[in-house]
């Protein structure tokens, strides 16, 4: 009991996850926002996820004589999965497709931020999809693990 005690405790303090009340959930990563957003965007199209777009806030900011820190945005969508949502409710589309956005704090660190599904089906009153929900928190976390390992 006590190796498995040590084990989680080494597991969360290497890979953290910050969840907040805004349904916003943040991981640590160990690579670069490009890094980061290059292996998230690498698992997602070999599950057959569709990007839809990738956008660098940070060149754009700077094109616009801003200077911003590495800061990525991944929009990425699974039909298969976000459709059950619109159907419950389609305000859901504001939402969806999902992002994740990769950024670098004031101190280096790099951390890779997403919407909580399960906040976006409170937020937009889904009740009925509790499978759907459920099935896409499980992937996205199994794909920013990826991304941020």
């Amino acid at each position: 009991m006590k190796n498995i005690f040590i084990m989680v405790t080494v597991l969360l303090v290497s890979f953290p996850v910050l969840a907040d009340s805004n349904g916003l959930i943040t991981r640590l990563s160990k690579n670069s926002v490009t890094e980061t957003i290059n292996k998230l965007e690498a698992v997602l199209k070999k599950k057959g996820i569709t990007i839809a777009l990738r956008w660098s806030h940070s060149r754009k900011a700077a094109a616009a004589g801003i200077k911003l820190r590495p800061t990525e945005l991944l929009i990425f969508g699974n039909p298969k999965l976000g459709s059950h949502m619109f159907t419950s409710k389609q305000t859901s589309g504001i939402d969806l497709p999902m992002k994740a956005l990769a950024w670098e704090d004031e101190k280096g660190q790099v951390w890779l931020t997403y919407n909580d599904p399960a906040y976006l089906a409170n937020r937009h009153g889904i009740k009925d999809r509790a499978k759907i929900v459920k099935k896409m928190t499980g992937a996205l976390k199994k794909f920013t693990d990826i991304a941020t390992r």
